[in-house]
């Protein structure tokens, strides 16, 4: 494939589903986009440092000025490194229904639960966990979706499922999920996304 998608990943923090996208780009798993840039609303994320060893472009943005500005000037960014495609990926602030409308299909991100349990405002990271073993579930994992205006809200695109076992904490159910679900189901659906994107042709400088 010649062309390829132009993917922007967003994070918050250090970065381990950031580090799964490069790796599946280099082994080939990924071959129909490729990460141009990373963006951080926390300049102390590790995640940058991941991007930095690879060559990859950073830029944060603060979010000291309210949700418009926010996203005014990541809509920016975006335009300027000329982006098709968003994967959030560990990233904490919700974005608003006039962002996400104008990437329809374009955005998406992983969930640590199978949605819909365990999921929506305030459920993220580990209190997603503590939420599955509080409720004494048996089976759990992890959700690949498009972003839309409500929190883990958009179409379905993968899921994949985690057996939790006797003794399990946050912790560890954290580093199953992510081991067996998320670094297998996010890179994945990455490739699936942006290859329907390339395979459109269309350009996508509206932003």
């Amino acid at each position: 494939m010649d062309k390829k998608t132009r993917i922007a990943v967003f994070v918050s923090g250090g970065g381990t589903n950031l580090q799964a996208i490069i790796d599946a780009e280099k082994s080939g798993i990924i071959k129909s986009g490729k990460t141009e840039l990373v963006i951080s609303d926390n300049p102390e994320a590790y995640a940058l440092e991941r991007a930095k060893a690879n060559g990859i472009k950073t830029a944060v943005v603060l979010k000291n000025n309210g949700q418009s500005e926010f996203e005014k000037k990541i809509s920016e960014i975006l335009a300027e490194n000329k982006i098709e495609m968003i994967i959030l990926a560990g990233f904490m602030c919700i974005l608003s229904a006039d962002f996400t409308s104008k990437w329809p299909e374009r955005i998406i991100n992983i969930h640590p639960s199978l949605i819909p349990s365990f999921c929506g405002k305030g459920c993220y990271g580990l209190h997603v966990h503590e939420k599955a073993l509080a409720y004494g579930v048996k089976v759990t994992g992890a959700t690949v979706h498009f972003v839309n205006e409500i929190p883990d809200g958009g179409r379905i695109i993968s899921q994949k499922a985690v057996y939790i076992e006797d003794g399990d904490t946050p912790e560890t159910l954290q580093r199953r999920v992510m081991e067996q679900a998320e670094w297998i189901l996010l890179p994945a659906a990455a490739e699936k996304v942006a290859g329907e994107i390339a395979e459109k042709g269309e350009s996508y400088g509206h932003l």
